[in-house]
């Protein structure tokens, strides 16, 4: 299984097999590494937009954006990661962006300007990209080699870790009393220290890719089917439904709550902790209905999901929301991407692009549309119950289409 914007394959490794404690220590390296990456350098910004709207006098459609150029930046990451211009180097390069991944968070808590924000957080974007492509395919290549299902889960669990320890960081950082600081600029620098340690961990930990000769032989061109469409189009819109949610959730919590910050940071945990088991857990549904019965079964409790978040009573409404968008999103991203593969075999590094690339336009596209719908009426309600409405129509379809896509996987 693979992560949001791996339109790569991993890099074939060497002809032996890691030992057991190798093995190990890679799955570990990678975890941490996507925590740093995408816990950290790019879902924290969810748990710290309360403070950053209040800090900066940010107004909804700010933060929509902010948010949006966050994603254009890991969009062009994806892109630019797929061509083989790194060939031998993803190791270096995938520590680098770590690095860089701590320095723009601690650049965060730098600036209260809404451009330099847009700058920053397009090359955060860039660089998790980077970070979750170069290092996924070290770890997932040997994972692979040891023919090993536990390397994916405690890899892509990393996410969900990343997510839960942000909430704990943004929870914590008023506690250190450091003068001088907003609350805003505590958190990201907070982030940025976590983001150094893990950084350097990592370093100690992953081990070097390894190739084989023919290993950037060119793919057939991509042959079109209807499955294949059908998954690109769910795959984008689910990229603009999900992103609405786990961008605004604490910021929907915050207000709903005047400000509770309990019920804010249990959201938030909440979505990292089931984000980091969902990957694992929903592998033993798998033989009973199938990748793409999985994978619309996810669409369809996700769009419940955003439902009850603006639908029940505090506490309950952000706590569902939070449980059932980190029980789902990182599984519909590995999943989709899989069957994506499986669908095009002859061309699976084409069929991954075009994937990525719905992906990241609705996702680059949600948090401009949720901006603008809550600063024209006042909250986040009908934003969310639209990315409802959208989550609902692809799990529609995709059972619809489910028997013609389970013949084509089974081909």
């Amino acid at each position: 299984m693979t992560g949001q914007g791996e339109g790569v394959k991993s890099p074939p490794v060497s002809a032996h097999s890691a030992s057991h404690g190798e093995l190990a220590a890679t799955a570990v390296a990678g975890a941490i590494a996507m925590a740093v990456a995408m816990g950290f350098g790019r879902f924290s910004y969810t748990p710290i937009l309360p403070a950053m709207m209040a800090d900066a006098g940010l107004s909804p459609a700010d933060a929509g954006l902010i948010a949006s150029a966050n994603f254009v930046g890991y969009l062009a990451g994806a892109v630019l990661a797929a061509y083989g211009w790194a060939h031998g180097h993803e190791r270096r390069i995938g520590l680098a962006a770590l690095a860089a991944t701590t320095l723009l968070l601690a650049a965060m808590g730098l600036t209260s300007s809404v451009l330099a924000y847009c700058i920053i957080r397009f090359l955060a974007g860039l660089a998790s990209a980077f970070a979750m492509i170069f290092v996924s395919g070290i770890v997932l290549g040997q994972g692979l080699l040891a023919k090993s299902e536990h390397v994916p889960s405690v890899h892509f669990g990393g996410v969900g870790f990343g997510i839960a320890l942000s909430s704990i960081c943004v929870w914590a950082s008023p506690l250190t009393g450091v003068a001088g600081f907003s609350a805003s600029e505590a958190d990201w620098f907070t982030g940025a220290l976590v983001a150094l340690a893990g950084t350097v961990l990592v370093a100690a930990l992953l081990p070097g890719s390894h190739h084989a000769a023919n290993g950037g032989q060119r793919e057939a061109p991509l042959t079109w089917t209807r499955p294949l469409a059908v998954m690109t189009l769910t795959y984008g819109f689910f990229g603009f439904g999900y992103v609405i949610t786990a961008t605004f959730l604490v910021a929907m919590a915050r207000g709903a709550s005047g400000g509770h910050g309990g019920i804010e940071f249990l959201a938030w945990l909440l979505t990292g902790i089931t984000a980091a088991l969902a990957v694992h857990l929903w592998r033993f549904v798998v033989p009973r209905f199938g990748l793409a019965g999985v994978y619309a079964i996810g669409l369809l409790v996700e769009a419940a999901g955003l439902v009850l978040t603006v639908s029940l009573p505090l506490p309950f409404a952000p706590l569902a929301g939070g449980l059932m968008l980190g029980a789902t999103f990182m599984m519909i991203t590995a999943y989709g991407l899989q069957i994506g593969r499986q669908l095009a075999p002859e061309s699976p590094r084409r069929a991954l692009a075009f994937m990525t690339a719905a992906f990241g336009i609705g996702q680059i596209i949600g948090p401009l549309v949720a901006g603008w719908l809550a600063e024209r009426t006042g909250s986040f309600a009908l934003p969310t119950l639209v990315a409802a409405v959208v989550l609902l129509c692809c799990g529609v379809v995709m059972v619809l289409e489910l028997r013609d896509i389970g013949a084509a996987l089974r081909r």
